[in-house]
């Protein structure tokens, strides 16, 4: 039997265990895939607390395994699936969980994967990846402009500064002291975080900003929030759609297609965009590999391995 790493009830760490499962089937509109790497991200510990995604529904089932996001290859396709066929080596946003040697994957959320493109890679873009490049799509500042990037050191936020820089933008990211090579490297004036950043992005951006990308939410939002003169250009990915309307804004509109997948691979393939993995586990140490991410160790993309 296939094995997962899977959380037993909402709680800590302890909830969770590597277990054997049956080996799931594809219903209507899935594709199965023997999972190669699955990329690791704060939701992923989140959800083991308890956390609901916008419109989640219904009761969750247990055990339920962990993970947002895979690449594979296609074992089998379920009923009017078409475009996917066994064999094709594939990536995207999962049905049951990606850290585990087999799931499923919603057609439209799959894309293929370029040759160009490895596995490892591709596992970390359906959700951190897609996520910035929805954003600054979003925002759709002219060339030119200044973005500034709240969070600018984690998953979503380097991979915003990559594909904003890519669209000629300026951008300002906000990010620890010691991330500061690592966001300088990614192409963004770094401006430290901490009490009085945001006098320190004034003196950054003596022109001001004309966006926000927020990955922080909180003080730091209504901070960020305070150096727009047009709010309609404040977005968020770390706050609660209330908190930030009421500053005017708006939470980033994920896309959740194909194409936005199709997209953000050829931004990796042309050298636009670097997922910048950091630290890879098989898929035995997968606790270790969340427990990085959960304790803000991770600098970069934490990706599980899967062996063939």
């Amino acid at each position: 039997m296939p094995k997962a790493y899977v959380f037993t009830r909402y709680g800590g760490p302890e909830t969770e265990a590597l277990v054997e499962v049956d080996l799931p089937r594809p219903g209507p509109g899935q594709v199965l895939v023997a999972v190669r790497a699955a990329g690791v991200n704060p939701v992923d510990w989140k959800l083991r607390t308890g956390f609901r995604r916008p419109g989640e529904s219904g009761e969750r089932e247990f055990p339920a395994v962990l993970g947002s996001e895979v690449s594979g290859v296609v074992e089998e396709t379920g009923e009017g699936v078409t475009g996917f066929a066994a064999g094709d080596e594939v990536f995207g946003n999962t049905a049951a969980g990606g850290y585990a040697e087999y799931t499923l994957l919603p057609a439209a959320l799959t894309a293929h994967k370029p040759a160009g493109l490895s596995h490892t890679d591709a596992a970390t873009l359906p959700v951190a990846a897609a996520t910035a490049y929805d954003g600054v799509r979003q925002l759709d500042l002219p060339a030119g402009a200044t973005l500034l990037v709240t969070g600018a050191g984690g998953g979503v936020g380097s991979a915003a500064v990559q594909i904003a820089r890519a669209l000629g933008l300026r951008v300002v990211g906000v990010a620890s002291e010691a991330k500061k090579d690592f966001v300088e490297a990614l192409g963004a004036v770094h401006v430290p975080s901490g009490p009085d950043w945001a006098e320190r992005v004034r003196a950054a951006a003596p022109d001001g900003v004309d966006g926000v990308y927020d990955l922080v939410g909180g003080e730091v939002l209504a901070d960020a929030a305070a150096l727009l003169t047009d709010r309609t250009r404040l977005i968020t990915a770390g706050a609660p759609p209330e908190e930030v309307e009421s500053l005017g804004g708006s939470r980033v509109e994920r896309a959740r297609t194909a194409a936005v997948l199709a997209a953000v691979a050829d931004l990796v393939v042309d050298g636009s965009l670097d997922p910048h993995v950091t630290q890879t586990f098989p898929l035995a140490r997968a606790g270790e590999a969340l427990r990085t991410v959960e304790e803000g160790h991770a600098r970069g993309k934490v990706v599980i391995e899967v062996a063939i």
